[in-house]
Formats: structure tokens, C-alpha cells, sequence
């Protein structure tokens, strides 16, 4: 029998990862049509998970969070999506706040930590746990949820960073199409919806954001690295910082994610079909 090349290997590899990601999607869609947990084996929602997720924009956090929180039961809270939507609603913050982000900066800490510190009090959906999502980028925010936290006599369990080389950021963020409901995300190229500029989920239509162009990326891109590398320092002295490499592809950030949660065991058939044929150590 002929020897199995590493390119063979390699696209097997791939397509167990792409089998396994649509397996994950298959049975989350079940939890939603039964409006419950499907009978695969999932960790306690008692448990819950807390939990911040760093990146620079297009790293892919709107396509990973939503896992985590389907998984975990816990809620999800994407400032930037919470800030749109105080722009949509054109309130006195959303006119402030617009301003700022069409301008490439960030919102002041004051206001950040007011909007944070409100979900985790009265958003029920964060009882078991939460993802902060671009909260929060600053060392004196870091310091503030601390101190939330504390009150609570809680401690944030994980600080995961999403990195990417800037370079590919600006293919993924020009062609990034967002559905504005959920905070799912797509890409024209990369990860196309099923049916063009509709959810895959609920078919309403997807948009893209004003400020998803070059130019203003180059300057979120750079603000971010200023001050979100002093906040991953910070990170990295109390413990709980660990980095996954954004540049793989989606199924494969998945598994880095389970791996960094301490469920990174294949238990899929996918998984075990890996190990069976000495693909999986």
C-alpha cells in the first residue's frame, strides 16, 4: 500500500474539522428548536463561565462568542454592538459615541463601566455567567471590573486573545457582512451566508458597518494596539491570559477555545474517526 502524503493528511484533517463544526451548528439548532439542550454531553450551566475575549476588529470574536455562549448559557456583551445600538436609538450617548467611533477612537471609561456594570446587574441572561466582548480595553478597566466582580465575591476565570496578524485583517473586515440582531457575522468571500445578504438563521438581512473600510481600520487598529496591550499585560500577571491563533480557520479557533476551557477531548465521532485512522494524537 502506498504511503499517505502530507497534503492527504492535511485535507482530511480539514474536512473532520468542517464535518465536526457543522455537527456543533446542527445541534445547537436542535437546542433552539426544543428549547433545550440536545442529549449530547455538555458542561453544567451551574458552572457557567466568566470570561473576557480580546482581539483587534476582524479577528473573528462575533463568530466565536455566540458559541460560547450557546454552550455555556451565559450572556454575551459585545460593547460595540451596545454602542450601535444607543446610535441607532440616536440617544444622548449614541450621538456622543458615534462622533467618536467615525473617528476611529474609543468611548470614555466612565461610560463603558456604566453600560457593563448595568447588564451584569439587571440582564438576567448573565446570571450564569458572561463574555465581555471589547470591555475592557483599558488597564483602569481591567482594575474596575475587578472590583464589580469582587463585590460579588466572584473572579474572572479567562482572558483569551484572539490574535491575528494586522495584514489580513483588512481583507476579512471589508467583506464582513454583520446581522445586526444577534451579532453573528459573516464574509462575502471567507464564510458567504447561504443566500446572499440574508441570516442563516432567521433570513433577515444582513448589513455592513460605516466604519468596516480601510482607512478608519488602519486607525481602530492602531488605537487598539495602544491601548489594549497594556490590558493583555495586565492579563498575563494574574494568570489567566492564554492566546489562540485567529488566523486559523473558525472550526479550528473553535477547538483551540474548548482546549483553552479544559475541553479540548475529541468526543464527537468526527473525532474519534481522527484517532481511529492515526490522524489524532
Amino acid at each position: 500500500m502506498a504511503p499517505i502524503k502530507d497534503e492527504t493528511v492535511d485535507g482530511l484533517r480539514d474536512l473532520v474539522s468542517k464535518l465536526e463544526t457543522r455537527v456543533e451548528q446542527l445541534e445547537a439548532k436542535l437546542d433552539q428548536t426544543t428549547g433545550g439542550p440536545s442529549t449530547r454531553k455538555q458542561k453544567n450551566p451551574s458552572t457557567g463561565i466568566r470570561m473576557i475575549l480580546m482581539g483587534p476588529p476582524g479577528a473573528g470574536k462575533g463568530t466565536q462568542a455566540p458559541k460560547i455562549k450557546d454552550k455555556y448559557c451565559v450572556c454575551h456583551l459585545a460593547t460595540g454592538d451596545m454602542l450601535r445600538s444607543q446610535v441607532a436609538k440616536k440617544t444622548t450617548l449614541g450621538r456622543e459615541a458615534k462622533k467618536i467611533m467615525d473617528q476611529g477612537g474609543l468611548v470614555s471609561d466612565e461610560i463603558m463601566v456604566g453600560m457593563i456594570k448595568g447588564e451584569l446587574e439587571n440582564n438576567q441572561d448573565c446570571r450564569q455567567g458572561f463574555i465581555l466582548d471589547g470591555f475592557p480595553r483599558t488597564v483602569e478597566q481591567a482594575e474596575r471590573l475587578d472590583g464589580m466582580l469582587h463585590e460579588k465575591n466572584q473572579k474572572l476565570q479567562h482572558a483569551v486573545e484572539l490574535q491575528i496578524d494586522d495584514g489580513l485583517l483588512v481583507s476579512r473586515i471589508t467583506g464582513r457582512l454583520i446581522h445586526p440582531a444577534s451579532g453573528r457575522s459573516y464574509h462575502k468571500i471567507f464564510n458567504p451566508p447561504k443566500e446572499s445578504m440574508k441570516d442563516d438563521v432567521t433570513g433577515e438581512p444582513l448589513i455592513q458597518r460605516s466604519d468596516d473600510n480601510a482607512n478608519t481600520l488602519k486607525k481602530r487598529l492602531s488605537t487598539y494596539h495602544e491601548q489594549t496591550s497594556p490590558v493583555v499585560a495586565y492579563y498575563k500577571k494574574t494568570g489567566i491570559w492564554k492566546p489562540v491563533d485567529a488566523s486559523q480557520e473558525p472550526g479550528q479557533v473553535w477547538k483551540s477555545l474548548l482546549g483553552v476551557f479544559g475541553e479540548d477531548k475529541p468526543s464527537s465521532t468526527a473525532g474519534s474517526l481522527l484517532s481511529r485512522i492515526g490522524l489524532r494524537g
